[in-house]
This record gives C-alpha cells, sequence and structure tokens, in this order.
C-alpha cells in the first residue's frame, strides 16, 4: 500500500508540502499541486481521512444530493463526483432527494449535520425562495447545479437549457420541417419550462405558428416517451419531427413511432437530448444536444471545495449544449 512518503519521491516535494496541498492550509503553486494529485492517482494513495478530519475540525468530506439514482444521466453524474471528490482526499456522501423538495432539504440538513465541509445539490423542482431559505440555514457552502440562479442566492452551475433546445430547433427547421412536434421534461421543473421556451422561440423566430397539439408533457422515462408520442399520433396531427427533451423518451418514441408502421428518418426525424451513451446505439442512432454533465459535475465539486476551504468563489460559469447529428434526423420527405 502507497503511503505519504511514496507520494513525496514521486512528486518530489517535502511531506509539509503534500500535506499543504491535500489540505488546502496554504497558497501552492499549481504545478506543484498537479504532481502532488498526478502522484497520488499512479500510486493509488488513500490519506488518511480521519486524521485529517480530527487535524481540521472538520468531516473531510462532500455532500451530494441528487434527484434520482436512475438512468445512465445521473450515473455519470456520481461516477464524476467521486473521482473529484477522490484526488482531493474527500469522501463523498450522496443521498437523493427523490424529487421532492422537502426531503430534498431534509438530505441537505442531514449532510450538514455529519459535518460535510460542503454540499452539492441537484434539485429539479425547489424553487428559488426555497432554496433561499435552505442556504440561510446552512453554516456551510451550498453549491446549486443545473439551474441558474440570481446571483444573491449563491454559487450556481448552470447549463443553457433555452440555448441548447434553440440550437436543435434551429437545425430542424433548416432542414425544412415546420411541423415538429415536441415531448417535453415534466413541465413543473425549471428545466422543462426553459426548454419548451427554445422550441417556441425557434418557431417564433422563423415565422411557424406554435401549435399546442403538437406538444405532450412527458415524465423523462423511456415509457413516459412512448406514452406521450402514442397520444401524439393518436390525435392525427400530422408532424415530419419530434423532438423529445431527453433521450431516454426519444427511444421510447421510437418504439411507438415503429409499432405505429413509421419509418424513421425516412417518414418522421426523431432527436433528443442530453447525448446519453445508449443514443449512439439506438436504432436509428440519434441525433441529440449533448449537456456536458460531467464537465458540470467536475465545475461544481471543484466549487464546492474552494468554498470550503474559504477561497474566494470563481466567476458563474454557463455551460452550452453541442449538437450531435447521427441517423435519425433527415430533411423532410416532400415525396410523400
Amino acid at each position: 500500500m502507497a503511503t505519504i512518503t511514496d507520494v513525496c519521491k514521486l512528486a518530489g516535494v517535502s511531506k509539509a508540502t503534500v500535506s499543504r496541498v491535500l489540505n488546502g492550509t496554504a497558497q501552492v503553486k499549481e504545478s506543484t499541486r498537479r504532481a502532488v494529485f498526478d502522484a497520488i492517482d499512479q500510486l493509488g494513495y488513500r490519506p488518511n481521512s480521519l486524521a485529517r478530519a480530527l487535524a481540521n475540525n472538520s468531516g473531510n468530506s462532500l455532500g451530494l444530493v441528487v434527484s434520482d439514482f436512475e438512468g445512465a444521466y445521473f450515473g455519470t453524474l456520481l461516477k464524476q463526483a467521486a473521482l473529484s471528490a477522490e484526488q482531493h482526499g474527500k469522501q463523498l456522501i450522496v443521498t437523493d432527494g427523490h424529487d421532492d423538495p422537502e426531503r430534498e432539504r431534509d438530505a441537505v440538513h442531514l449532510l450538514a449535520d455529519r459535518r460535510c465541509d460542503a454540499i452539492v445539490l441537484y434539485s429539479r423542482f425547489m424553487s428559488e425562495a426555497q432554496l433561499a431559505g435552505l442556504k440561510a440555514g446552512l453554516a456551510i457552502p451550498l453549491v446549486v447545479i443545473n439551474r441558474e440562479l440570481p446571483a444573491e442566492l449563491g454559487p450556481s452551475v448552470c447549463f443553457e437549457q433555452a440555448g441548447a433546445a434553440r440550437l436543435m430547433m434551429d437545425h430542424l427547421i433548416g432542414l425544412g420541417h415546420r411541423r415538429i412536434a415536441c415531448i417535453t421534461t415534466p413541465i413543473q421543473a425549471p428545466t422543462g419550462q426553459t426548454r419548451l421556451e427554445g422550441y417556441r422561440a425557434a418557431l417564433g423566430a422563423n415565422d411557424i405558428a406554435v401549435d399546442p397539439q403538437l406538444i405532450e408533457h412527458g415524465d423523462s422515462h423511456l415509457e413516459g416517451g412512448y406514452l406521450a408520442c402514442r397520444r401524439l399520433l393518436e390525435r392525427g396531427m400530422a408532424f415530419t419531427a419530434l423532438f423529445a427533451f431527453n433521450d431516454d423518451m426519444a427511444v421510447g418514441a421510437l418504439r411507438a413511432l415503429h409499432e405505429a408502421g413509421i419509418r424513421v428518418p425516412q417518414q418522421v426525424s426523431v432527436a433528443g437530448f442530453d447525448n446519453e451513451p445508449m443514443s449512439a446505439y439506438s436504432q436509428p442512432a440519434l441525433t441529440t444536444v449533448e449537456l456536458p454533465i460531467q464537465a458540470m459535475t467536475r465545475h461544481a465539486m471543484q466549487l464546492a471545495l474552494e468554498l470550503a476551504e474559504g477561497r474566494p468563489a470563481p466567476a458563474p460559469m454557463r455551460f452550452r449544449g453541442r449538437l450531435v447529428l447521427r441517423e435519425s434526423v433527415t430533411a423532410p420527405n416532400t415525396s410523400d
């Protein structure tokens, strides 16, 4: 088992320097910090968390509250959060709030009671007023991920939801689609609302009327996308493209279209959102918008660490989507 002495030798620094890097107790050059963490990763060194916690009068841990544990999206988030905590010698304590603001609040207070140094919260339904009340009652930093919040509510890591939806819609409209159906994620949540805003804005910018009959609300799950697509088809309203606000629902919609004898993309193009791993392996492979959840999680964890160590909060970062073109979208077939 690797020791701190082994880390010192490989990184070419003293034990005191390694200690300062791990504890964040003094300024250390970035090149030195990287050398120490590279040595730790290479050797598989595990700091003595209990000893560090006692020395620093802290739990030497970071808390993470997520909405759910289900799916590749949250799997990626959890994996990156664990990696970021491990690289900084911190323990990660994770719980979920079951998409319920009250349970999310209780989960945050539970982690604070366990002496976490900072907490990262992923909440889809908690209102800004509830977040303000939660932060006011905490003595430790709270970083909110995937929500764009006013500056007075403290640090957050956000994604340009409306802009990303607009990116996909502009692509579909650019191909010639004008009858574009959509399946939203839960519309009570800010994410569903802002993606729908992007959908509507793209139509308006291209002088295409918004047809409420082409909008169906989903629940973010495979079966929800399947059922929402069936409801759209049952209305008998023609559309040449379908934009589902996450990849799970897009794949569910692919199944509903297949059962209805509708070919994708020859008769209806289908687009998703998130760029989950399965989207490249669906049949046909799914055109989607990439949501960089790994990079966002890494940034949120780094922000939490810096705040926990008493460093000034860096400038907020807004992440943007990237169009991923695959087989499920093409120009509309005007010969039918």
